[in-house]
């Protein structure tokens, strides 16, 4: 099998050849990996990063994980950027004017010109900041273009292009409702609004919901086999399963069944605690949950998991890349991989990666130990 029909298989709950084994490269792995490149691309060298160590690739790109709205202006929606060194970080101020008022929102990050887009930004300042700021945005935000669906049209094929057989694109979409909510408002504001505002509330994730159905819909409709979804602010270390089912499921599930219309897989990101969450990811309709962290980030185990849901969604991950993969042996690689193989390899539905992405320093030959041995142990007969 090819490492595309490998993947594709394992999700449909086909049993394949062999686990499919595909680590999450992002930039601040590639520029450890490629330190004499002064830029690296998520993209193009996480391609060329998983064919030489052996993976099935699954590069997770960023470029419309921002909506449409927030990279360019429209009819009473004047957008600006502005970005501002500070020591060593940088901020990110977006300012958008409209008839009504403007708003803004500030981002602050470390500065790393090599890794580029691969910095996370923390927000300072939130564009929705009270019931005036979500009247001017309901009011005046754009619906999606057409010249943001051609540009998706284009993206989809290029980088089913560049992959070729290799892998599957799972590139991120805009969001999950939740987080992308959390990104515009205070997520301490937020988890009240639901209790003291319901009306705000349901008002701003129903808005949101709309939005992003809309875009990621259009998104779906590419040559792209999936779609990342991001959902870690609702991990469980924040919400309780009755917070999560009433508040945040409902809208989650709207947005996966508009990505799944047109026969697109939905890849949902969790790399913390959701334990008691398995089950609402079930309901949701996700195709993929990843990545089962174990403590002391998660409060998962693969075998839990595996037993719960594991026959009714793919669990992708478990290898813990910072407090294991950076500092063990590698006959302590060996044992763990073939151990976590043991419990995640029966039945299917199981790609082996780590907990997240590949972090700096990571010794090279303890990843080469883990996909050799994942790749023996993987084998089905």
């Amino acid at each position: 099998m090819t490492g595309r029909e490998r993947i594709l298989s394992t999700i449909s709950g086909e049993i394949p050849d062999r686990v499919p084994v595909s680590f999450f490269l992002q930039e601040e792995f590639l520029s450890y990996y490629y330190p004499d490149k002064d830029k690296v691309d998520r993209v193009k060298d996480a391609v060329a990063c998983g064919i030489e160590l052996g993976l099935d690739i699954m590069p997770r790109g960023r470029e419309f994980e921002h909506p449409h709205f927030m990279k360019k202006s429209f009819l009473n929606w004047d957008l600006n950027h502005k970005y501002q060194r500070d020591g060593n970080n940088i901020l990110h101020i977006t300012e958008i004017t409209t008839p009504k008022g403007i708003l803004k929102q500030v981002e602050v990050g470390p500065y790393n010109e090599k890794t580029g887009a691969g910095v996370h930004m923390a927000t300072h300042e939130y564009l929705i900041k009270d019931e005036r700021d979500f009247e001017i945005f309901s009011q005046y935000v754009p619906a999606i273009d057409q010249e943001t669906i051609t540009a998706m049209k284009a993206y989809g094929e290029y980088i089913q292009k560049l992959l070729g057989e290799q892998g599957m694109a799972s590139p991120w979409g805009w969001s999950g409702v939740f987080n992308q909510a959390a990104g515009y408002r205070d997520v301490q504001n937020l988890l009240m609004d639901a209790y003291i505002n319901r009306d705000f509330y349901e008002a701003y994730m129903e808005k949101l919901t709309e939005l992003m159905v809309e875009y990621n819909r259009a998104l779906a409709d590419t040559a792209l086999d999936c779609i990342g979804l991001q959902g870690n602010i609702a991990n469980s270390a924040m919400v309780g399963d009755q917070f999560f089912n009433e508040y945040i499921l409902p809208y989650e599930k709207r947005l996966v069944s508009a990505i799944k219309e047109n026969g697109t897989y939905t890849l949902y990101h969790n790399c913390g605690k959701a334990k008691i969450l398995q089950e609402s990811y079930v309901e949701m309709g996700l195709d993929v949950w990843e990545t089962v962290a174990e403590a002391p980030v998660g409060d998962n185990t693969l075998r839990e998991a595996k037993k719960l849901v594991g026959n009714r969604i793919t669990l992708a991950g478990n290898l813990d890349q910072v407090n294991f993969l950076k500092q063990a042996s590698l006959a302590e690689v060996e044992r763990s991989v073939v151990d976590m193989m043991a419990i995640g390899k029966p039945g299917g539905r199981y790609i082996f990666a780590a907990s997240d992405f590949l972090e700096k320093n990571t010794p090279i030959e303890n990843i080469k130990k883990a996909i050799e041995v994942a790749i023996r142990e993987g084998k089905y007969e």
